[in-house]
């Protein structure tokens, strides 16, 4: 299907298109969709990426690779899927592992609280539908940590249903094609994209949804990308179409309201090694980083005499360690810390060898810095 339309340049992408619309500027965001339907799907099959999680329709996998690609570079996704699929291979698996394993697993990747979300669906998916995600865009949206994107990439791509699958780098994409100044962080003019990509995906046969959608997540990759000025001559399957490029208006589109500035938090983090081990602890069960291991660190930034009067048992600072800074959503903590020898074990404090922490402890990246310093001191 669409044949004629492979391998050609840019801007011969629609020719003929201005015979179609005279007033191309008129153009809803549907029409222009619909009208780029079949060079785009052409363009997808030429363009896109190799991954893994393309390597079949597998519903579990895409799931999980969606989830994973949440706030995460594609290419520091890789061998964490690989890694999470051969642990962990079926949704079963995944219901049944241990909390701290599954964090173990996902180390690096942050925002734990998307693992948590996919072991409780994972549960309902046993339980409720024997161990198969559900081919139903209701049914998806209502487990756990399944908003519309993810159950438009699951539905789509999996299921071939029409639903759409428009995250950040699709709004960016479909604003500057129709050279819209509306603010792509609303959630009205989210919801209003979405309903002009359905609109196109009706209209598409089964197996084509999915590749429909996930074309307009690699315009996005690809051309339109979200550092820097878009890569217009490619080509871009939708050249003729953007608005946004022919008005020359590609820097001032995507309009997005400014981000609240982020709270600054002052932290000590402490080193606490007694004899061959490191203390570690567990933080509580709710809030920031519920239920991983963290080194012990104080609120503030504090001097040696300070960190000594809390430790006391006899403790004493070795070498005061490297500043490190670590960004949540909306919190910023910038951290300063000490190598401390403690005299005799600390109350509160877990103490694990240097092997326990690589591979049974689950530490979030926040303290990434300093878990690394001790990987170079071993």
């Amino acid at each position: 299907m669409y044949k004629e339309e492979m391998n050609v340049s840019g801007a011969d992408l629609y020719s003929g298109l201005q015979k179609i619309f005279p007033d191309e500027k008129d153009l809803t965001l549907t029409e222009r969709l619909e009208a780029a339907r079949g060079p785009l799907l052409s363009w997808y099959q030429g363009n896109k990426r190799d991954l893994p999680w393309r390597e079949n329709q597998d519903a579990y996998r895409i799931w999980i690779s969606e989830i994973m690609l949440q706030q995460t570079r594609v290419e520091a996704v890789k061998p964490y899927f690989a890694r999470f699929m051969e642990c962990f291979p079926t949704v079963q698996a995944l219901a049944e592992c241990e909390e701290e394993e599954l964090f173990k697993y996902w180390e690096g990747l942050g925002y734990y609280s998307r693992a948590r979300n996919l072991k409780k669906a994972a549960k309902i998916i046993v339980s409720q539908y024997g161990g198969e995600l559900p081919a139903d865009h209701r049914a998806l949206l209502a487990l756990p940590g399944i908003g519309s994107y993810t159950a438009g990439a699951i539905g789509s791509i999996a299921f071939g249903l029409p639903v759409p699958a428009v995250d950040g780098n699709v709004m960016r994409v479909l604003s500057r094609v129709a050279g819209s100044y509306e603010d792509i962080l609303k959630q009205a003019v989210k919801k209003k994209t979405e309903a002009a990509v359905e609109e196109v995906l009706k209209t598409l046969k089964k197996d084509e949804p999915g590749d429909f959608n996930q074309a307009l997540i690699e315009t996005g990759a690809i051309v339109c990308v979200p550092n820097g000025a878009p890569l217009c001559d490619l080509p871009c399957p939708f050249y003729t179409v953007c608005e946004a490029r022919k008005r020359n208006l590609i820097s001032a589109i995507p309009v997005k309201a400014p981000k609240k500035k982020r709270k600054i938090e002052e932290k000590t983090v402490l080193l606490v090694k007694y004899g061959d081990k490191i203390a570690i602890r567990k933080r509580d069960d709710t809030g920031l980083l519920a239920s991983l291991y963290e080194f012990p660190n104080l609120e503030g930034k504090l001097s040696e005499k300070e960190v000594l009067e809390r430790l006391g048992g006899g403790a004493s600072v070795e070498e005061k360690l490297p500043e490190a800074k670590h960004i949540f959503s909306h919190v910023e903590w910038h951290m300063s810390g000490y190598l401390v020898k403690a005299g005799e074990e600390i109350p509160g404090m877990l103490f694990a060898d240097r092997g326990e922490l690589k591979e049974k402890y689950p530490i979030p990246n926040a303290f990434a810095a300093y878990r690394k310093l001790l990987e170079s001191q071993s």
